[in-house]
C-alpha cells in the first residue's frame, strides 16, 4: 500500500487495505448508513467486501464496539446487497 493515509482495517477479519476497497459504515444522529462516497462525517468503521467479514461483524457485533450503535436486520441486508454490487 503506498499511502499510508488511505490504509484502513476492516472490522470483520482485522485485514488492511485501501479505502477505497473498503466499505465504509458511518453513525449518524438518525441511525448508520452506508457511506458510499466515503465522504459523510461521524463515527466511521470499514468492512471488507465479502461476505464472510459480514457474518463475523453480525456474530460478534463488532458494529455495536465499533460504531456505538445498535444495527437493525434491514442494515445488516443492506450491506449484503452492496457487496454483491460491486
Amino acid at each position: 500500500m503506498k499511502n499510508s493515509k488511505e490504509t484502513r482495517t476492516c472490522i470483520g477479519c482485522r485485514k488492511k487495505d485501501n479505502k477505497y476497497n473498503l466499505i465504509r459504515i458511518v453513525s449518524l444522529e438518525k441511525g448508520i448508513s452506508i457511506d458510499k462516497n466515503q465522504s459523510a462525517g461521524g463515527r466511521g468503521a470499514y468492512i471488507c467486501r465479502n461476505e464472510e467479514c459480514l457474518n463475523k461483524l453480525i456474530k460478534n457485533k463488532k458494529i455495536l464496539k465499533a460504531l456505538k450503535i445498535n444495527i437493525s436486520d434491514e442494515k445488516y441486508n443492506e450491506l449484503r446487497g452492496v457487496m454483491l454490487d460491486r
